[in-house]
């Protein structure tokens, strides 16, 4: 159940008056599809497998898909194939048809972000494209790709916007009336959460992009998101004061010590979005987050009511005008996200956001009901067998804070025996610029269920919690996430939650990396399980990664060239002769970010030492996996590790074999 669940709604958009997404299939190869919610309610999966609506620009993705309604009432989609990067238009009753072509160079061409341009008979998109058999021969500009299919034939008949004077670029956004158009820059070795530049240009009449120059942002300012108003006033999220909050034309809207953008993992992440009415939805908080209605001219934001604790960075209005004050039939704003909490999955939430919201802030009913229409959660399994989160905050070295989340053991008909405290694995999360969201996560209930507690840790460089605490990370990664993780686990078990044997660790990717780090230099945990990890910088950091972390080491570690023997010490694989514990290790063999050749040096330089642990690779599985059946496996064969180091006996579950 937990794998038949995994992933979420992403990338929510309006199509007329119907609300579209992309949402996942494990059972169907790990797809994502691309779902439309018709007017009465009804769900529809558009594409059928194969298809998988899903784009690799910078390998973590963007937004993979557009579409409009047309004159006829059919919508006119273009998507993002992840099987072979292609652009695709498709109208209901037809067949997907390629927009661009195939290249036998490198990886070849990927797209992300695309805008229909019908009036040009264009789709306007992100263009990554593969100058060589690199990892980073790669160039990317904003392109033009005509709607007509004569792309698909040649590369010469899709236009750039842009030159590649800028490694990375996100999609572009145009005013209301066509004139102007403005996206986000950034290059190594900064990442987006460092320093980002806002580009505006001028739109000529031919659809040429002219003079374009920087108007905010720079490599000590995190431009997270941009937009234009309804009456084309300049909207970003800017972390200039040390949390991301919003400028209008420069000024601060509402000026607070929490955070209304995020980090920029995927092109077209959004955390806000503006209302014709001139109101704005956002995507905010500290820690967790909340789903809100802002109003610039009095800087008031109003949260919509309901049991969602968390809000993806995934946005999109539908903001409509009356002349008489009347609403018309979509109402005065239609807002949807995807929300959730500790008792419910992701889901697809619509908010109306009213035009008294100004006017009556504090004393009316400011924005319309908050309600779930798609993807709405349906328990798997009875709720009584939920764990219930305590947000804690720990104190870690020098005194410094540190956020988590704590679920204890939990099952309705089991009671644990009176003088025996329970064993905990400390989860530690991937980015390693991310964070633990609060919400129901079955993998966390597979194993309270079962009688093992988990700490969630946002760390040190955790984003949600200001730049200050996300640059603890800086030049510390392997330091200050690993003390923090332990420091976490020795305070529950000090406090006697825990039982301070029967601590284990446990991440993917950067969460990986802590994970090992924390096994071959600490003494805390009594085994590890160890995700697609990173573990040797020095060959991360010279070609064994994508592009878009490729400098990314250099804020974490420092240069490779003023500190290189911080990367040798600092990695996991260095030390494997100090391991001392079992693990096991996990890794999907097509992943391009942290390739399995890391595993396989670790692994070679633990030689014949007797350390029990098991190595299972995955065909067909990249960076994070996306197959149930994969996912079962992986479950299972972690369950057991900790089965068998704990001393539990849980049924049904095959047991691991460990290599001594």
């Amino acid at each position: 159940m937990a794998a038949a669940h995994d992933g979420h709604p992403e990338y929510v958009g309006f199509v007329g008056d119907e609300v579209w997404w992309t949402e996942p299939r494990p059972a169907e190869g790990g797809r994502r599809t691309l779902v439309r919610r018709h007017a009465d309610g009804r769900e529809e999966s558009l594409l059928p497998a194969p298809w998988n609506v899903r784009s690799r620009v910078i390998e973590y993705g963007g937004h993979p898909w557009a579409a409009l309604a047309q004159e006829d009432g059919r919508p006119l989609v273009v998507f993002v194939n992840f099987a072979d990067q292609r652009l695709y238009r498709y109208e209901p009753g037809g067949e997907p048809r390629p927009l661009t072509p195939v290249s036998d160079v490198g990886a070849g061409l990927r797209w992300a972000e695309p805008q229909l341009r019908p009036e040009r008979g264009e789709v306007w998109c992100v263009l990554e494209e593969f100058t060589g058999a690199g990892p980073t021969d790669v160039r990317r500009v904003l392109a033009a790709v005509p709607l007509d299919g004569s792309a698909a034939r040649g590369r010469d008949a899709v236009r750039e916007l842009t030159d590649d004077r800028h490694r990375f670029v996100t999609g572009p956004r145009l005013s209301p009336d066509g004139r102007r158009a403005i996206w986000l820059a950034w290059d190594h070795p900064r990442m987006p959460w460092d320093g980002t530049e806002l580009l505006l240009a001028d739109v000529g009449p031919d659809g040429t992009l002219h003079g374009p120059r920087t108007v905010a942002g720079g490599p000590g300012e995190s431009i997270a998101q941009a937009d234009w108003t309804h009456d084309g006033r300049l909207l970003y999220a800017s972390d200039r004061s040390g949390w991301w909050n919003l400028y209008l034309d420069g000024e601060p809207l509402c000026p607070r010590e929490e955070e209304f953008g995020g980090a920029l993992w995927k092109l077209g992440m959004r955390w806000f979005a503006p209302l014709d009415s001139g109101l704005i939805a956002v995507v905010h908080g500290r820690g967790a987050t909340a789903l809100g209605i802002l109003d610039p001219e009095t800087g008031e934001v109003v949260d919509a009511a309901g049991p969602w604790t968390e809000f993806d960075a995934t946005l999109a209005a539908h903001g409509e005008r009356s002349e008489m004050g009347v609403p018309p039939p979509g109402g005065w704003g239609r807002v949807v996200a995807v929300g959730a909490s500790p008792r419910s999955a992701y889901e697809v939430v619509e908010l109306d956001a009213l035009p008294h919201a100004r006017t009556n802030s504090r004393g009316g009913t400011p924005i319309g009901h908050a309600r779930v229409i798609g993807a709405e959660h349906d328990d798997a399994v009875d709720p009584a067998y939920y764990p219930e989160p305590q947000i804690r905050t720990f104190t870690g070295p020098d005194g410094r804070d540190i956020h988590a989340h704590i679920y204890p053991p939990h099952h309705p008909g089991c009671v644990a025996p009176a003088d025996e405290l329970p064993p905990y694995v400390v989860w530690a999360h991937g980015g390693p610029t991310g964070r633990a969201p609060l919400v129901l996560d079955l993998e966390i209930a597979y194993f309270t269920s079962r009688g093992i507690g988990v700490a969630e840790v946002d760390y040190g460089g955790s984003t949600g919690y200001g730049r200050a605490y996300r640059e603890r990370l800086r030049e510390q990664w392997g330091v200050v996430d690993v003390e923090d993780c332990a420091a976490v686990a020795l305070a529950l078990a000090d406090e006697g939650t825990a039982d301070r044997d029967r601590l284990a660790v446990r991440g993917g990717s950067a969460g990986g990396w802590t994970a090992a780090a924390s096994l071959t230099t600490t003494d805390v945990f009594a085994c590890g399980t160890i995700k697609y990890p990173i573990l040797d910088l020095t060959g991360w950091g010279t070609g064994e990664t994508h592009d878009f972390e490729s400098h990314y080491l250099e804020s974490l570690i420092g240069p490779l060239s003023d500190v290189p023997a911080r990367y040798t010490e600092r990695s996991p694989a260095t030390h494997a002769d100090r391991l001392a514990v079992p693990f096991l290790l996990l890794q999907g063999l097509d992943d391009v970010i942290c390739p399995p050749v890391q595993c396989e040096r670790f692994l070679a330089r633990l030689g014949d030492r007797p350390v029990p642990h098991a190595y299972l690779a995955f065909e067909g599985e990249g960076h994070g996996f996306r197959r149930a059946e994969t996912m079962v496996r992986a479950l299972e064969a972690e369950l057991s590790l900790y089965a068998q180091v704990f001393g539990l006996n849980p049924p049904g579950i095959p047991t691991l074999e460990l290599a001594r």
